[in-house]
């Protein structure tokens, strides 16, 4: 494969939280890869012109509820995940499919659930979307080796506890440690219910289950107290995610103790969705915004707490714009209209990217978002 480079670029934002800004204006991509960052040209290959834009990488929604395909049957939408790509999203993490209609609840269709759902979206990619999925629901009667068996399937996730049968706190954190032990992530609801079957959730469960991320702190859709934030943040290593599908000043709260307590590289960023308030193409952007412009973050630290920390969390080989990572990225700009100058002024204002090309491996996936207004500048992309 030719170079694929990206020049003229106003700002590079990392997606690294210890560096959030790269110095530079191009980006060398080589067969998928990033090939360098803040240089020359590559010597020859396809040249986007940035026009003084800014490129971030590739949004990673750290909580969706997807099923089979890119459809859902809770909001009765074909066609989600792709119109999430447009909002910038690249990657996506399963926090559970609990939508799946006539969804088991014995142990053998728990696992089938969780092996088919991981292995289906292994195989497709909606728009090429990466949406890593087969998140696996806990109910009474899992055994140590049905984690190993599910494992072994390529099964990496744990649903969010509290949606599905566990409810027991001592239940839930025994099923935790075999999952840990082979390798998966596990999420906990917190907050109020959310679907029927979904519970009321506060600090103490968590600190007893010890979990990878404590999932929608500020409310999935109703946020706990702060106060129990602070106990999980002081007892536990868990992540601390916020979304859009919940508590919008909840949500600039929790941003701003995590940086007051100089812990932003736990705060990861989610929509939980499709959920009741429906599909949110552009709920990561949105998100994004509310931890800048009422949490008081710099908005690159925003812009990694959707990125290289989700993917730091799950061990993924993207949301960094580094040398070796994965070519996914999306240049953003101001939004037509805006009063701030450039994307991360727009972010620390409250307002929604534009979004002008998205790249997935490297390969030109959106050159213009049906979902955000028009950028301020003009991005310059061969056909």
């Amino acid at each position: 494969m030719s170079d694929l480079t990206i020049t003229n670029i106003g700002t590079i934002v990392s997606g690294n939280i210890t560096a959030p800004i790269t110095p530079g204006d191009t980006i060398v991509i080589r067969d998928g890869k990033i090939e360098s960052v803040g240089g020359s040209p590559g010597p020859d290959g396809v040249e986007i012109d940035a026009g003084g834009a800014t490129v971030i990488p590739g949004l990673c929604d750290n909580h969706v509820h997807p099923v089979i395909g890119d459809y859902t049957p809770r909001q009765h939408q074909i066609g989600f995940i792709e119109s999430c790509l447009h909002g910038g999203v690249t990657t996506m993490m399963s926090a559970g499919e609990p939508h799946t209609p006539g969804r088991p609840k014995d142990p053998a269709g728990v696992k089938a659930l969780a092996i088919l759902a991981s292995k289906s979206f292994t195989n497709l990619r909606p728009a090429g979307v990466k949406v890593h999925a087969g998140a696996v629901m806990l109910e009474p009667g899992l055994t140590e080796s049905d984690f190993a068996e599910m494992a072994a399937e390529g099964v990496r996730l744990v649903a969010e506890i509290g949606i599905s049968g566990i409810k027991d706190a001592d239940e839930a954190a025994q099923m935790t440690r075999w999952a840990q032990a082979h390798g998966m992530r596990v999420m906990v609801h917190t907050g109020g219910a959310s679907i029927p079957g979904s519970g009321v959730i506060g600090a103490d469960f968590v600190i007893t289950v010890q979990p990878d991320v404590a999932g929608h702190t500020n409310g999935g859709p109703t946020a706990l107290p702060l106060s129990d934030v602070e106990m999980i943040l002081d007892q536990t290593e868990a992540k601390v995610e916020v979304v859009h599908n919940g508590n919008v000043k909840a949500a600039g709260a929790v941003a701003a103790l995590l940086a007051e307590r100089d812990e932003l590289h736990r705060l990861v960023v989610g929509t939980d969705s499709p959920a009741g308030s429906g599909v949110q193409p552009l709920g990561v952007l949105r998100t994004m915004s509310w931890v800048s412009s009422l949490g008081g973050i710099p908005a690159a630290i925003a812009v990694a707490a959707a990125t290289g920390n989700v993917a730091n969390l799950h061990g993924l080989d993207t949301g960094t714009i580094t040398p070796g990572a994965e070519a996914d990225l999306v240049i953003v700009d101001a939004p037509l209209g805006s009063q701030a100058d450039d994307a991360l002024g727009a972010l620390s204002i409250g307002d929604t990217l534009a979004v002008a090309a998205v790249l997935i491996d490297g390969v030109v996936r959106v050159r213009k978002s049906r979902n955000t207004p028009p950028p301020v500048r003009s991005i310059g992309i061969p056909q």
